[in-house]
Formats: structure tokens, sequence, C-alpha cells
């Protein structure tokens, strides 16, 4: 019987890249960048790393296929590197593969990382997939902003909420991710924005306008993992470990079935169940001091709250006007800024959550430290609402 990998493996030490439109770095700059302080705090050698796992989602306008694009960048000492990619959770199965391998003994240490490198190739949205000829068949007119442009109008149509009341929440998501950005020095914008300003912004897609939408960026990051037993044998004493690691990815349920309405995300669901269950978190609301998930669009953010459970079922709305998830509300969202305000280099971007949630519970992220959390929650969702991967992964610490 499986039992899972709760408190099996611990962060020995994190990084992060400054993310932002980085013009004087190639992604092995960055790379290196995000390397350096995670290595750094680890308190490690290059030489301990046993294997590593790199996200890196678009090798047509980035550092190719494979793994020794990272080797080479980081000159490690000729271990396994294996490249992970799945959509916008890459970063989080790049740390799912370290931790596995160390929870299973393969190897003593891992190191998980990603990067992208988005803004030298000058679209102002994620560049376009290359499906080939299945293009035309079938996805001939989809947009990212126009598939969760649908999800609002499929969230007011079940939940009778009026469409102005949810474009006032969504502009209080935003409104909140950027004023906790702008206390973060590794975020891309910093700099706060009004409800004024948020709900007088050009259309993107009805209901979607330009502040509910999230970037693309130029950014790294990276975790070091181990046992908690070696983790304290290399003299750390403060621990946090991983509670629960789950992925859950679409089947073609929500595309062939009436069962599904397009409210919500039915992978985010079945991830956080099986993530609570694993980390036995019994009370979500009451148990999880902060989020970071993924706020592609901020109505993806207020959809998250019920599909995790913070929320119920068509409250989300009022529980995002009540100021439950601002900086100091019951459950802080996004206290880093989120994607938001990172933007979303899609290979760093779950690592980066990870980092946020670490140094929180380890008491040392600065300004924006909140009070004594004790457990937090990361969510990534890669693709689209009617097909999608999701990863939903719990910290706290160790013991």
């Amino acid at each position: 019987m499986a039992t899972g990998i709760k408190d099996k493996v611990v962060i020995l030490g994190a990084g992060c890249s400054r993310f932002g439109e980085r013009w004087d770095c190639s992604a092995e700059d960055l790379l290196v960048e995000s390397f350096t302080e995670a290595i750094t705090d680890a308190g490690i050698e290059k030489k301990d790393i046993g294997a590593a796992w790199f996200a890196h989602h678009d090798d047509m306008v980035g550092m190719g296929k494979g793994g020794a694009p990272l080797s080479m960048a980081l000159r490690l000492p000729n271990i396994a590197v294996t490249r992970v990619e799945n959509f916008c959770a890459g970063g989080s199965e790049a740390l799912r593969g370290a931790a596995y391998a160390v929870a299973s003994g393969a190897v003593d240490i891992a190191l998980a990382i990603g990067v992208e490198k988005l803004k030298d190739v000058g679209f102002g949205g994620l560049p376009p997939r290359y499906p080939g000829g299945l293009a035309p068949m079938w996805a001939p007119s989809g947009s990212n902003a126009g598939n969760f442009a649908q999800l609002a109008t499929a969230y007011c149509a079940k939940h009778g909420v009026d469409a102005a009341e949810l474009k006032r929440a969504m502009a209080h998501v935003s409104v909140k991710s950027h004023d906790n950005g702008v206390a973060n020095p590794k975020a891309h914008l910093r700099k706060a924005v009004t409800m004024e300003q948020v709900l007088a912004a050009g259309m993107i897609a009805q209901p979607l306008g330009l502040y509910d939408c999230c970037g693309v960026s130029d950014g790294s990051a990276a975790a070091i993992v181990t046992t908690p037993d070696i983790a304290r044998a290399l003299g750390k004493t403060d621990l946090v470990a991983i509670k629960a690691m789950q992925l859950s990815v679409s089947n073609g349920f929500e595309s062939q079935s009436n069962d599904w309405d397009g409210s919500y995300f039915h992978t985010t669901r079945i991830a956080a169940r099986n993530a609570y269950t694993e980390a036995g978190v019994t009370d979500p609301g009451a148990q999880i001091d902060l989020m970071e998930v993924h706020d592609c669009f901020s109505v993806t953010e207020l959809v998250a709250m019920e599909d995790l459970f913070i929320s119920a079922e068509g409250g989300a709305v009022r529980d995002v006007l009540d100021g439950r998830f601002d900086a100091s509300g019951a459950n802080p969202c996004q206290i880093d800024g989120g994607l938001k305000c990172f933007g979303h280099p899609i290979g760093a971007s779950g690592l980066r959550m990870m980092y946020e949630v670490y140094l929180q519970l380890l008491g040392r992220a600065g300004v924006r430290q909140l009070a004594s959390p004790s457990l937090g929650l990361t969510h990534n969702l890669g693709g689209e609402p009617s097909m999608n991967v999701c990863s939903v992964n719990v910290f706290g610490l160790h013991g």
C-alpha cells in the first residue's frame, strides 16, 4: 500500500533569479543565478549532487532538447540529468522527480531547476505551440485569454454571479497581487495598481482586461532536496519538508462529457484531495497558512480557491472581496506577487512558488514575512480549462 512521501524529503536549499526582461542574460546565466543561491543556501558542493531534473518548456525558442544544456551550463559532474516538460507544471514536475529519487533512496541529494527565456522571442504573450498538422483539426482559433474568459462566463452562469461583481472580484485579485509584488525585489512588476485602473483597463477577452492577465518573463528557480537525516548531518536544524506532491492530468472527461460545465478545474479537485490525504490535511481552509496558486488570469486564482476547497462552491467571489486572500487575510495568496507580478517563465514558475513558501516557513521572507506560517501550498495549472495538468504540493516544517 502506497503511503506517499510525507516528511521523507526536505528542501536543503533553494534559489530564485530576479524575474523580468533580462536582456543582459542568457537562459544559462539565469540557471547559474538561481543555482548559485540554492547551493550556497544548501551548504554543499556540486560533487554532492547525485542527479538533476531540469524543467524547460519550449525547446524551440530556448535551450534545446535534453539534459545536456543544464549539465553544461552548471558544469555538473557528469551526473544524470532528466529534462521534464508538463505545460505550466514543469517546475513542479522537476521537484517531484528530484523528491521521488531521494525518497526512493536512489540518490542522497538531488537538484530540481527550471528556466525559461521568453522575452527574447518577441511575442507579447507565450510563444505559439507547433503541433504541426493537428492544429487546424482541434484548435483552429483558440487563445489562452479566450479559453479562460469562457471559464469566467461559465462560473457566472453556474453560480448566478452578477458579471459586474465577478469583474470587481477579479480586479481585487490583481490589486492584491500588485500590492504584494511591490515588496519583492525579485518580481518583474513592482508597481501598485488601483481598482479603478484595473476596471478601466482595455479588454483582452471579455471579461478579462489587461490587468487580469499575467505577462511573460525571463526567470529561473531551483531547489536542492535530501533526506531529513542527511540535512541534519550537514548542520541544518529548521527543515522544510515536502508533505505531499500530487499531479492530475486530464483524460478527455472535460471535453467529452456533459457532466463538466466549464466552471471549474476537474484536475485541481482531484490533485487537491489526493494532496490533502497524503499530507494529513483535514480542513484546508483552517490549516493552510499561505498559498501560491496558478494565477495566469485573475479568474483562474478565484476559481482555484474553490477547487482547492478553501472557499465553498460559489463562495470565492465574496471571500476575495472580503480580503480573505490578502496579505492580512486568513489565507494569504500570492504573498510574493504571483504570476501576475513575476510573469510566467514556464519551466521556472512551479519552483518559484516553492521558493516563496520555503522562505516563509523559515521566516526569511523579509518585509513580506507572514506571522509564523506552518503549512504552505503550491498549485500549478497547465493547459486550458478543457485539457490540463494540475500539480498540488504541500510543504511544512519537518516533524
